[in-house]
């Protein structure tokens, strides 16, 4: 994905969903293909902290589903951990 796509996708996909805000990291990724090989490539990590609630949640659900779409992605890495942020 270019720099380009990318700016685009949070324009487009995550800050209109996040507008509070959220922080974006560069990432080495490492997966596997369905093939069963080992692709590796340069990835991007999208921290977002929201209350736990089944409407930031949708929210969540939508953009990974959004960037599997844009990107033609099979998986996306997804975690969710409970922390004290103030």
């Amino acid at each position: 994905m270019s720099d380009t796509d990318w700016a685009s996708f949070l324009a487009t996909e995550v800050t209109p969903r996040f507008p509070s805000g959220f922080s974006v990291f560069d990432a080495a990724g490492q997966y596997r293909e369905p093939s069963g090989a080992i692709s590796r490539e340069p990835s991007k990590m999208v921290v977002i902290v929201v209350f736990d609630t089944p409407a930031y949640r949708a929210k969540v659900s939508a953009l990974v589903d959004a960037y599997l779409k844009r990107f033609r992605q099979h998986e996306v890495l997804r975690t969710e951990k409970p922390v004290c942020a103030g």
